[in-house]
């Protein structure tokens, strides 16, 4: 998974990337000392790279999922629930 800060309308930045543990969670995504700014953000799962190594046939290659980090909040848990056939993401606590 990727994260990525929109720098303009149409171009992204990667701030890090990294790759989910066994359960399929990024405990710690971010360096502890860094902390997101206000701005606009993505997260891109490579969602091929999980499902093709099982033979299993997935209709999304990507999950990219966009969010705003609005003044004084730092911490997000933005958990991604996939099936072959779809997804559904929100934001946890």
């Amino acid at each position: 998974m990727r994260l990525e800060r929109q720098e303009s309308s149409s171009s992204w930045r990667l701030l890090t990337s990294a790759q989910t543990d066994q359960d399929g969670r990024c405990a710690q995504l971010l360096p502890a000392n860094e902390v997101l700014s206000p701005g606009v953000y993505r997260l891109v799962f490579n969602i091929a790279g999980y499902y093709v190594p099982q033979k299993i046939d997935s209709l999304y290659p990507l999950v990219e999922i966009a969010f705003h980090v609005r003044e004084g909040e730092e911490r997000f848990h933005i958990p991604l629930l996939l099936s072959p056939n779809g997804y559904t993401t929100y934001r946890g606590s």
